[in-house]
């Protein structure tokens, strides 16, 4: 696994913990892989209202197997492990914990993922009863961006996430040194010292990195009023991961973005520019996939990357219709997006692609495709075979023309620029030359008419009695 140079976790170079001597994850490469399912402890409290809203713990499960082999992890194991009473000090019971501490004898497993959060006190309780290493869900999905981030900004981002959970965790590293206790005045020992210098050292860091975020974000700024300019309109894909918005980035754009049966197989955001069969042009964005439970940190690290997002003009958003968490996954990404702002307050045009209708047969196949042709602004299609691509630009024409006009006009038949300006930004319906003026028809939207009748308007003469 990757690990940042100040990572605060583990001990300082040349150290090692009393207590996790043994610790063998970096030398095997062998990890069990736990969920906790807590749906009897939640039920008492909250009784059925979420039933449907979550995924089985088998789901559950295998999505964290995903997760760990996204990183290399070899799986000795993968366990549910039913908790109906969470305990402070170790999330499960003193059985259960024996029970995982022989089969990571049996299995000579160095790691355990555990599938939910951890507290910094749960973290080290289990490290010292186990004598492995220990990652909560945060941690792990922490690792999986700080290897696949490939862009400066990308960097950044996964290493102001990973400090700021750092933070929070600091006590872990230096707890034996805690408990000596200092003499002449000194009200703290070496370890309470040596907690706040490293609290101040990535203290010092998160500034200087968000300093560096602020600084991309204005340049991304910039770099989408340039493109205003040129009113193109942004698409942005947005999805769970792993439901295949590179592979249909890929279809629609002709490029050629790592596509992998993987978690999080690309995270740095990639655009394109795309013609739509109408001779629209479009920015396609494909950005990184959303995640149940998606740590906090990472959300405001990267609402820079998603601001691409924000800003878009249409949101296609994929999901994998062969998924036996085909619904849950939904509602994880609505959440995310209402996290970013995008609900109810900012709405936008959502086309849902029900992808991967290559993987379904029979019956299963016919009621997806038909519940799309009852409801609007839903496409069935599979981006691994093309089947159904062309419904789905022809939908995003007809989105993405909502509030267009139709209007008549004349330039200069030697203008060029002007005449190439048209072809690039509106859809020319006709063209005809009388008496050395071009007399043209087109279609365009609010943006591309706003900078016609701003920067063109010595050159092209919109005829207001052929407006339609």
């Amino acid at each position: 696994m990757t690990r940042s140079r100040k990572d605060t976790a583990d001990p300082r170079p040349g150290e090692d913990p009393p207590d996790r001597k043994d610790a063998g994850a970096d030398r095997t490469g062998r990890a069990v892989v736990l969920h906790p399912d807590l749906t009897p402890y939640r039920g008492r409290d909250r009784g059925e209202a979420e039933e449907g809203l979550r995924r089985a713990p088998e789901d559950r499960l295998e999505e964290a197997v995903g997760l760990a082999r996204a990183i290399g992890l070899e799986i000795a194991a993968a366990r549910i492990v039913t908790i109906t009473t969470p305990r402070p000090a170790t999330l499960m019971g003193e059985g259960k914990v024996a029970e995982i501490g022989a089969l990571l004898a049996e299995t000579h497993a160095g790691l355990v993922v555990v599938d939910g959060p951890l507290s910094p006190g749960q973290q080290r309780n289990l490290e010292k009863a186990w004598s492995a290493k220990v990652i909560d869900r945060t941690g792990l999905i922490l690792e999986i961006f700080g290897e696949r981030a490939r862009t400066r900004e990308g960097q950044l981002q996964v290493e102001l996430a990973h400090l700021t959970y750092q933070k929070s965790r600091l006590v872990r590293s230096w707890t034996h040194l805690e408990r000596q206790r200092g003499a002449l005045g000194k009200l703290g020992g070496p370890g309470e010292t040596q907690i706040e210098a490293d609290r101040r050292l990535i203290g010092e860091r998160i500034v200087r990195l968000k300093k560096d975020l602020a600084q991309v974000t204005r340049t991304r700024a910039l770099h989408r009023e340039s493109r205003q300019a040129v009113p193109f309109p942004v698409v942005a894909l947005v999805g769970y991961t792993n439901a295949g918005k590179s592979t249909l980035f890929n279809r629609l754009s002709r490029a050629d973005v790592l596509v992998k049966d993987m978690l999080f197989a690309t995270l740095d955001p990639t655009m394109r520019l795309v013609r739509l069969p109408s001779g629209r042009r479009i920015i396609l964005s494909d950005t990184v996939g959303f995640i149940s439970d998606l740590p906090t940190q990472l959300v405001a690290a990267f609402r820079a990357t998603l601001e691409e997002v924000c800003e878009a003009d249409l949101l296609l958003h994929v999901r994998d219709v062969s998924s036996p968490s085909f619904e849950a996954e939904g509602n994880d990404v609505h959440a995310v997006l209402a996290e970013l702002g995008i609900d109810e307050t900012a709405p936008r045009p959502t086309i849902e692609i029900f992808n991967k209708l290559d993987r379904l047969e029979g019956p299963a196949r016919e009621q997806r495709i038909e519940q799309c042709r009852r409801e609007p602004l839903r496409v069935a299609l599979s981006a691994l075979t093309g089947e159904g691509v062309d419904a789905l630009l022809a939908q995003m024409d007809e989105e993405l023309g909502r509030g267009e006009e139709t209007v008549d006009l004349e330039i200069d038949a030697a203008d060029g620029p002007t005449y190439a300006w048209l072809h690039a930004n509106t859809q020319v319906i006709f063209s005809e030359a009388r008496d050395a003026r071009l007399h043209l028809r087109v279609r365009a939207g609010p943006l591309a008419l706003g900078r016609l009748r701003k920067s063109f308007s010595e050159r092209a003469r919109i005829l207001p009695h052929a407006a339609h």
